[in-house]
């Protein structure tokens, strides 16, 4: 299909979600900046404008992201808006054929094999799964044919959103895998049953608990809410005896097999990830430290921060991975709780405005994938900013737009514009 005219084009992109985006990549850069910044360090630097120099701070290599990124949303919006619905089962099969290779042929990293080498970049393929999987989760979900209560579609549906995830788990890169999860979301929103969100919520509240309270109370507990639900109402339980104990028997299998999982599946620092959300103050100085010295720095900040270039925490490297998954212990630092206010509202007013162009699409596949956008957004948000403040497990999730990194940069930039690019067309596709 032939593009509209440049300006009938241009009107038609949603600005406003542009705006969002250039403020969240521009705040995060200069959390960037921050993060990594040293007077002396960057004084040496900036007067002898030495390239290679430039290339050993990561404000300056997010600076040449951003402009490739610039470059990339171009391609996206003026590519032909159908190719994402035609393309979406041949991106998927190339990205999980890729993912299938990284296992073999990346080096390891920090103990994973999810990094692909090219030359001096580095790309991390588990990033643009996301994409992929988005598109090809939204296709079948818009095909003709699909019935949520149809068994095998949804045996289909599951094994396309969790091929990748199993993949990446394999190259030993948890944290991304987990991601994919958030994906219900955008299924409960199409039609799917919320039966398996309470479900997939009630079995980790049980894990949880299992880990927390003795072995015998969980499964004496459980016991007596049967016997007593029994007592109260044998009619009804009697129809569904089966059901019930079967349900029973699940919950007491899991509460027995949580330290198998725990003790054989789970490796090491992903135990020590659990034990510190429980409890963090166990070891401070050791396996907690990382999330101590976040929560210390963002509440260091105060109501107005200490000031742009003036956070002790990051300046003396007591909070690891700055610029990356702790990106968001500057802002609390520098600019305080106003700061932090700011940028999560500008996450939310972004989160709204996806909905909002997901709600007005014509076409199932449209709406499904802007779901799927702000699902995964969401998710990296929530997750990130609650592993700085001790509410969720530290597992490696960027900050959409601000942690540093190229690979995620424009994995987000990709799965926002590619919507932007759908949304722009929405008015002629008719047919999904």
């Amino acid at each position: 299909m032939a593009l509209n005219s440049p300006a009938r084009y241009s009107r038609s992109i949603d600005w406003f979600t542009v705006l969002l985006y250039v403020m969240l990549v521009s705040l995060g850069w200069v959390s960037i900046y921050a993060s990594s910044y040293t007077q002396e360090a960057q004084l040496n630097v900036l007067g002898t404008m030495d390239f290679s120099q430039l290339m050993a701070f990561n404000w300056f290599k997010q600076l040449l992201w951003l402009g490739t990124a610039l470059v990339l949303i171009v391609i996206l919006l003026v590519v032909d808006y159908k190719a994402y619905d035609t393309l979406a089962y041949v991106l998927y099969a190339g990205m999980v054929l890729l993912l299938f290779l990284t296992i073999f042929i990346a080096r390891p990293i920090a103990g994973s094999r999810s990094w692909l080498e090219l030359g001096p970049v580095r790309l991390q393929p588990a990033e643009f799964a996301k994409f992929t999987t988005a598109l090809a989760a939204s296709r079948f979900m818009a095909s003709i044919n699909l019935r949520y209560q149809n068994w095998r579609d949804q045996l289909v549906l599951a094994g396309i959103t969790l091929l990748p995830p199993l993949l990446i788990v394999a190259s030993n890169e948890s944290g991304q895998a987990l991601v994919y999860g958030a994906l219900l979301l955008a299924f409960f929103r199409e039609g799917m049953s919320p039966l398996i969100l309470l479900l997939l919520a009630a079995a980790g509240a049980i894990l949880l608990m299992a880990l927390l309270v003795p072995k015998a109370v969980l499964i004496g507990f459980f016991t007596f809410v049967l016997i007593a639900v029994f007592i109260v109402n044998r009619r009804v339980l009697r129809h569904f005896l089966p059901l019930s104990v079967g349900v029973w028997a699940a919950v007491v299998g899991m509460v027995l097999g949580v330290d198998f999982f725990y003790n054989n599946i789970l490796q090491t620092h992903q135990r020590q990830r659990i034990e510190v959300l429980i409890n963090p103050l166990a070891d401070p100085l050791g396996k907690g430290w990382n999330v101590t010295q976040s929560k210390i720095a963002i509440g260091s900040g105060g109501l107005l921060g200490k000031g742009f270039l003036q956070g002790t925490q990051t300046k003396f490297d007591f909070v690891p991975e700055q610029s990356t998954d702790f990106i968001f212990c500057t802002v609390g630092e520098e600019f305080g709780w106003l700061g932090s206010v700011v940028v999560i509202g500008l996450y939310l007013a972004l989160l709204w405005r996806i909905i909002f162009v997901a709600e007005r699409q014509k076409s199932v596949f449209g709406r499904t994938y802007g779901y799927c956008v702000a699902s995964i957004i969401f998710f990296h948000v929530t997750i990130n900013m609650g592993m700085t403040i001790g509410l969720a497990p530290v597992v490696g999730i960027p900050l959409p737009f601000f942690s540093y990194g190229g690979s995620s940069l424009w994995s987000f930039t990709i799965l926002l514009f590619s919507l932007l690019a759908l949304d722009a067309y929405r008015k002629q596709d008719l047919v999904r």
